[in-house]
């Protein structure tokens, strides 16, 4: 058996940022449309009037400021809401593929290493572009990678259940190195014209590369982190829901479709995923030998800030100081799969031979992973 290292991440940040104001000028001239044109039923009781919203209401419910998107335009006009992305041809990379090799590039120069020595890819992401062929192989053709390559979905914990995946790859002899990419284009399953909810999602791609530890360098910037544990876990709910798929193919805004894109129960997300996800850590980090207070640092999915708040405060014991719980919702917004990775990518070089720190992500299935890290 052959341990495992996360050997190095890569991030691709899309080049439109769109902000809470924008994003609140754009819905609220909707709603004025909405109301004024359906005045007289509103006035008896047939339909209800919808209500604006503001900056500040999206940023305390979330902690959300801006995020960044594939497109704009579309985002900003109140007959649109929604973003525009031309449909490729068959000959041209997906974008999706696009933004996922932008990453894993990332990443592979980090690494400082050749393609030739991946033997996987895995694609691990919220938002599939497409049914088959798999993005995993339109990404391993791109890059000129041998060997295998498929995708996984589950749902915001697709990266950890990647890195795990990919871990046992290693363990096993099955590959020396796995690049594993979440591509996220979330913006194409947000539904603009939600209150609770248009403001959630942002668009980025994240890659990881892990290898066996043999092939790391001992010490040093370069030589990676060692995965300590690594644990998935699965509970069904419909609290976080998207149905569109290819037996049910309705326009996404289409007259009765809002169900064919992203649909939640906040509060009872909440209230469910909070303790299952702080009790899972802490049972995990217990059964490696591992006390949660000595961890440097948490990497969380970036759900939502009271959320990561109060995982942190379970999981320490106590207020998380400065630097401990890092949060990257108010640039990038909730990001599915790729939060963590982007939190862990972004707020790791500090570390020091011998500190952990704590990947973590959790969403809709219910699913949650914990890769427990130490710096090499």
């Amino acid at each position: 058996m052959h341990h495992a290292v996360i050997a190095a991440t890569g991030l691709y940040t899309p080049p439109h940022s769109l902000s809470n104001t924008e994003l609140v000028e754009t819905f609220n001239a909707y709603v004025e449309r909405f109301n004024g044109a359906n005045a007289e039923a509103i006035a008896a009781g047939e339909i209800v009037a919808l209500a604006p919203s503001s900056p500040e209401f999206i940023e305390k419910a979330s902690g959300i400021k801006s995020r960044f998107v594939i497109d704009k335009t579309g985002l900003i006009d109140p007959e649109v809401m929604r973003p525009v992305i031309p449909e490729r041809p068959n000959e041209e990379i997906s974008v999706l593929a696009e933004i996922a090799v932008a990453a894993a590039r990332d990443a592979i120069a980090r690494w400082g290493k050749d393609v030739s020595q991946i033997d996987a890819v895995i694609c691990a992401a919220s938002n599939m572009q497409r049914a088959y062929p798999a993005m995993a192989i339109e990404v391993q053709q791109a890059l000129g990678i041998e060997g295998f390559a498929f995708d996984m979905n589950v749902a915001c914990s697709s990266a950890t259940f990647g890195i795990k995946t990919a871990a046992d790859f290693v363990a096993s002899g099955s590959a020396r190195a796995v690049l594993m990419v979440n591509p996220e284009i979330c913006s194409g399953h947000l539904n603009f014209r939600d209150r609770d909810s248009h403001f959630i999602f942002g668009d980025v791609a994240t890659a990881v590369i892990v290898e066996r530890a043999e092939d790391a360098p001992p010490s040093g910037e370069n030589a990676g982190w060692d995965i300590l544990g690594t644990r998935l876990k699965t509970v069904f709910s419909n609290n976080i829901r998207n149905n569109f798929g290819f037996l049910n193919r309705a326009a996404p805004d289409g007259v009765g479709a809002t169900d064919k894109l992203f649909v939640q129960e906040g509060r009872k997300v909440f209230r469910e995923v909070v303790p299952m996800v702080a009790e899972m850590i802490v049972e995990h980090a217990g059964d490696l030998g591992l006390a949660p207070t000595t961890l440097k640092r948490l990497w969380l999915h970036q759900a939502n800030i009271n959320m990561n708040v109060m995982i942190g405060k379970r999981v320490l014991g106590r207020e998380p100081e400065d630097g401990e719980n890092v949060i990257i919702l108010d640039e990038y917004a909730n990001t599915s799969s790729a939060g963590s990775i982007i939190a862990f990518h972004k707020s790791s070089e500090d570390f020091a031979a011998g500190e952990t720190g704590l990947i973590c992500s959790f969403g809709a299935g219910y699913s949650a992973g914990t890769v427990f890290v130490r710096k090499r």
